[in-house]
């Protein structure tokens, strides 16, 4: 896959005030890390505030907790093989982050995208405990200059989601650059998920179970600000992360936690 990359304001280049917005968003996760398509939102004018504003309130009343836990628990996959070797505890800890920034994401984003669609509140869920604070992974390397071969590798395995937005890489596949031999060894874990249906199967289950938690969590979520002029353009970008980035790395995520070791 060729494409250029998604644009994005990291954490470490972000000004004071879109820093804030960072720190506050891990803080209600409870993740070291800003996942992709903040970052992306991000980079167009506006529109973090316009998320941020919406997202806040129900990360701190815990609903978007008890969405991501909903989330997890309805997408039943099957058992993963025992890996080659023992999982460091450095990819153990990036998986976790992944997940629950993924699960989180998943549901809260859904919830935001379908009521801007029209979607109207439901019953409120029940909180749920956030967890304790998962510790910050090591810096997320760049692609572009990473050695070639690993980029193959990773773009490898980003195919295998049938993406309709070339410009988009999973940034897990990019994290565990930092462990080449088992990003090596990743396509041969993730077998079982590829077998059959694919992982597209498992990604509809997961874009299922976050469309089902919707209505509990917009009743949740902050007031909607007035919309920014890049609003549009995000729109379609969230719209191709909540129907298949997010949920296609969910079912991965929820894999490569239990492998055994």
């Amino acid at each position: 896959m060729s494409a250029a990359a998604l644009p994005e304001i990291r954490e470490a280049e972000a000004p004071p005030d879109i820093a804030a917005i960072y720190a506050a968003l891990n803080e209600g996760i409870g993740i070291g890390q800003v996942n992709l398509i903040w970052r992306h939102a991000a980079a167009l004018p506006g529109v973090l505030d316009w998320l941020w504003a919406q997202a806040a309130p129900a990360l701190a009343s815990g609903v978007a907790a008890a969405a991501r836990d909903r989330i997890t628990a309805a997408i039943t996959l099957p058992a993963p093989p025992k890996a080659p070797s023992a999982v460091p505890a450095g990819i153990r800890a990036l998986i976790e982050v992944y997940h629950r920034g993924n699960a989180t994401n998943l549901g809260l984003l859904t919830a935001i995208l379908l009521r801007h669609q029209g979607m109207a509140p439901g019953a409120p869920m029940l909180p749920a405990p956030r967890g304790p604070m998962l510790p910050a992974p090591p810096a997320l390397p760049r692609l572009a200059i990473l050695p070639a071969a690993l980029q193959v590798q990773i773009r490898t395995l980003t195919a295998a989601h049938g993406l309709s937005d070339g410009a988009v890489v999973p940034s897990l596949y990019v994290h565990l650059a930092l462990w080449p031999d088992f990003l090596t060894g990743l396509p041969d874990m993730l077998a079982p998920l590829r077998a059959q249906a694919g992982l597209t199967h498992w990604r509809d289950a997961a874009v299922e179970a976050a469309r089902d938690t919707a209505p509990g969590l917009i009743a949740a979520l902050g007031p909607a600000p007035a919309a920014p002029a890049a609003l549009p353009e995000f729109l379609a970008r969230l719209d191709v992360f909540v129907r298949e980035v997010i949920p296609g790395m969910v079912p991965v995520g929820i894999f490569l936690r239990r492998v055994p070791t």
